[in-house]
């Protein structure tokens, strides 16, 4: 017990039930007030943007899908809200038009959540624009196509802001200065990055992030080969991943490809622009890596971060340097100049079955071994005590 903990005097149960009551009573207040929107042919609202404006806070705005929205910007100001599409997928196209100069849909609000949406078209007169434009604290983006816009998503200087983006496609995002990409996360508190397909990226990066905390996971990054049919345009994109001022980062479970033609040799970068977030600790764990380049370095890692990275149980595919960091951690990964796959070029990436794939991985796995032993252990002393 804390030595600040002072008892309290027992509550008769009445009035635990008369709490529990006003509680309830409080919640549904709280949400008794919140509305659904409708937006589309026949619909209340002909608009997103229509609906989004006569939105309060806490509201639900429903888009019909199977629709393009032309023009459609603004700024998206109330907090708590849930917009989505339905019925389908609704297209949201900028069609040359902007909000404030920043983009599409430009957020201010907290805690939004966008879900089922196409959105392109994204060009402002600085060359900056982006689909979605994060100013808010803590934004969700679920399930979305975002493509051919300056920018997908650009958000600035919010440390107390998470950022949430699951399975989504984002792609030919960039305006061909190098300075804009498919999507540039500020420094924000954290970004959590998972089950999204990025490629394509035009100059630019397929994931910028200054986050201080990084979770990247069972995602894949890559691009289309020229003239080869895909959601997108072919892309020439530098780093897969840049994370210019370090951080706290784990890479799990991702599939990071470098095409032959691209802007960079470097496919994932860490600090390269400082290392200026509070912590400089890298885990890049059970990914594949393929290089499709002649040459090129699979992690760059800055010289000024002073922490060894973690790189375990990853397959690198193709030519280059696996790291520059020399004090590197690295454990039972498999370098693999030209690796035999299922169908390498459909991305079924199951290896074949070879005696590198037959060896992978440790000796012994330390967490079973472990249990193993205490289980032993523990039966063992039962046994002792039993025989007493």
């Amino acid at each position: 017990m804390s030595p600040l903990y002072t008892p309290a005097t027992p509550t008769p149960a009445r009035s635990l039930a008369g709490l529990s009551i006003a509680s309830l009573l409080l919640a549904m207040a709280g949400t008794a007030g919140a509305a659904t929107l409708s937006v589309g042919p026949g619909k209340t609202y002909v608009s997103p943007c229509a609906a989004i404006a006569a939105a309060k806070d806490g509201d639900t705005i429903e888009i019909v899908g199977d629709w393009t929205y032309s023009g459609d910007v603004c700024a998206v100001a109330h907090s708590n809200l849930t917009i989505r599409g339905v019925q389908g997928r609704p297209t949201i196209d900028a069609a040359g038009r902007n909000h404030g100069g920043k983009g599409t849909w430009v957020v201010t609000g907290n805690n939004i959540t966008v879900e089922n949406v196409e959105m392109l078209g994204s060009k402002v007169p600085d060359g900056n624009g982006a689909a979605l434009r994060l100013e808010g604290t803590n934004f969700t983006l679920r399930n979305a196509f975002i493509h051919d816009n300056e920018n997908g998503i650009l958000s600035g200087l919010n440390r107390a802001s998470n950022v949430v983006i699951e399975h989504c496609e984002f792609g030919h995002n960039g305006s061909g200065t190098g300075q804009t990409h498919n999507l540039y996360i500020g420094n924000a508190k954290s970004l959590t990055f998972r089950y999204n397909y990025s490629h394509d990226a035009n100059i630019g990066h397929d994931l910028k992030s200054r986050a201080m905390f990084n979770m990247i996971a069972y995602n894949r990054f890559s691009s289309t080969p020229p003239g080869k049919p895909g959601s997108t345009a072919s892309g020439k994109p530098s780093y897969e991943i840049d994370l210019p001022s370090a951080g706290t980062a784990y890479l799990i479970g991702n599939v990071i490809e470098q095409p032959a033609i691209n802007d960079n040799p470097n496919i994932v970068a860490f600090g390269e622009e400082g290392a200026t977030n509070p912590s400089q600790d890298l885990y890049v764990i059970n990914n594949t890596f393929l290089n499709d380049f002649s040459s090129g370095t699979f992690l760059f890692i800055s010289g000024k971060v002073s922490t060894p990275a973690l790189i375990q149980n990853n397959v690198f595919g193709g030519p280059g340097t696996l790291t520059t960091q020399s004090s590197a951690i690295q454990k039972d990964n498999h370098r693999m100049e030209k690796p035999g796959f299922v169908d390498r070029a459909g991305f079924s990436l199951r290896p074949l079955v070879n005696e590198m794939v037959q060896k992978a991985g440790p000796l012994a796995d330390p967490w079973s071994s472990g249990t193993e032993a205490k289980a032993g252990a523990r039966q063992g002393r039962v046994a002792e005590a039993g025989g007493r």
